[in-house]
């Protein structure tokens, strides 16, 4: 079993920070991906940026240049530093692990696609 809890969010005014923290738990080897997403209030959630073990990013063009991913493999953490936040940054932001190698009695697997329960950033003056 595959466990993320997400840390760090809460109430910021523009132009603040946040940095937002991703744990991952379980028997888990290794794990290829991990990123955050987003849900803002009546609409879908999006991706915000995601990270390879290996280092190498992605971010929605929304964020770019304001917001920083980074990982820790050997804690299995992934971390968001937010910066200039704007009114439009308020969602409900979800942590997400792909390609999780899960150590099992009967044999490794791979699990994909695990999410967190969510944590509330809410930018506003």
């Amino acid at each position: 079993q595959v466990q993320l809890v997400e840390s760090g969010g809460g109430l910021v005014q523009p132009g603040g920070s946040l940095r937002l923290s991703c744990a991952a738990s379980g028997s888990i080897f290794s794990i290829y991906a991990m990123g955050w997403y987003r849900q803002a209030p009546g609409k879908q959630r999006v991706l915000v940026s995601t990270i390879t073990s290996a280092g190498s990013t992605n971010y929605a063009d929304s964020v770019k240049g304001r917001f920083t991913i980074s990982r820790d493999n050997a804690k299995n953490t992934v971390y968001l530093q937010m910066n200039s936040l704007k009114p439009e940054d308020t969602a409900v932001y979800y942590c997400n692990a792909d390609g999780v190698r899960v150590v099992a009695d009967l044999g490794d697997y791979y699990g994909m696609d695990y999410w967190g329960k969510g944590t509330l950033v809410t930018v506003s003056s």
